[in-house]
């Protein structure tokens, strides 16, 4: 990817804070975390030599810190435009595949950041954008993702999918709670309901060539967070392109439950995007 986008491209790990470091200093006049420091940027330098021998230009870099807050002050510092790390499961949660590093840097950092599986292929077959043309609270983020889903998919030579899942407030109740209306009348309703988000996701596609009418875009009626996971293990996807939505100018606000949601059932590597503006709550 820093080859095809002329990137700059730095690897960077991150040493947590040894407790005994001051004693160290104190007793033996030796900084303690500059040696792990040390230690962890002559590994990472064996890990790129390939890369660096092939001609990529190539940083490293070692903080000393809590992971997510160094990573997103290090984006914050140089204006990175892609974090991208390695998913680490959460031993607490054996089923989720992300660890609490992961959410923190998917809720927090301004950039998008890619989270892969341990287990990817080294490349992509099928790619999963899931879009809300309604969504009109995070500027242009929808058309971020689409864009972002769409070079993927033309750079890796996959197929892209286009997702969009839709529901009717109230149904349950509608259908047989104290709001109870006619079946035909609820049938109706719903088919207006399917109707209109059918049409902004058509004009929403319209830019990109794509409609509801082709076979890879899918407009499916459910609670969006188990729409789009259920999608992405169906169709064996390689990455869901998503958003995470934060409202722009309040710091590392995190709204959508399907985002959070989706997060924590899927298996699917995830590349997620936040709107222009984001600000993060790490300083």
């Amino acid at each position: 990817m820093s080859r095809t986008n002329g990137a700059r491209l730095t690897v960077m790990d991150v040493t947590p804070d040894s407790g005994l470091a001051d004693y160290v200093r104190r007793t033996y006049a030796v900084d303690l975390n500059a040696q792990l420091r040390e230690q962890r940027l002559q590994a990472l330098e064996t890990l790129v030599q390939p890369y660096t021998d092939s001609g990529l230009p190539l940083y490293t870099t070692v903080a000393t810190g809590t992971p997510f807050i160094e990573v997103v002050r290090a984006v914050q510092r140089n204006g990175y435009d892609l974090v991208m790390k390695v998913a680490e499961r959460d031993t607490s949660v054996a089923p989720a595949l992300f660890s609490s590093t992961d959410m923190h840097l998917l809720r927090k950092c301004p950039s998008p950041v890619w989270i892969d599986r341990s287990t990817s292929a080294s490349s992509y077959r099928r790619l999963l954008a899931a879009v809300d043309p309604f969504d009109d609270e995070s500027g242009d983020l929808q058309r971020l993702i689409l864009d972002l889903a769409t070079s993927l998919a033309e750079r890796e030579h996959a197929a892209l999918e286009v997702v969009h899942a839709w529901e009717l407030p109230g149904e349950s109740m509608l259908a047989s709670g104290r709001a109870r209306i006619a079946r035909n009348e609820l049938d109706r309703l719903l088919k207006d309901t399917e109707t209109r988000h059918r049409q902004a996701l058509d004009e929403f596609l319209l830019p990109y060539g794509l409609n509801s009418g082709k076979d890879n875009v899918r407009l499916l009626k459910g609670r969006p967070a188990q729409v789009i996971s259920s999608c992405a293990a169906e169709r064996a996807t390689d990455l869901i392109v998503m958003g995470t939505l934060g409202r722009v100018g309040i710091p590392g606000l995190f709204i959508g439950n399907t985002a959070e949601d989706v997060l924590r059932e899927t298996q699917t590597a995830v590349l997620a995007v936040k709107p222009r503006g984001f600000v993060s709550p790490v300083q």
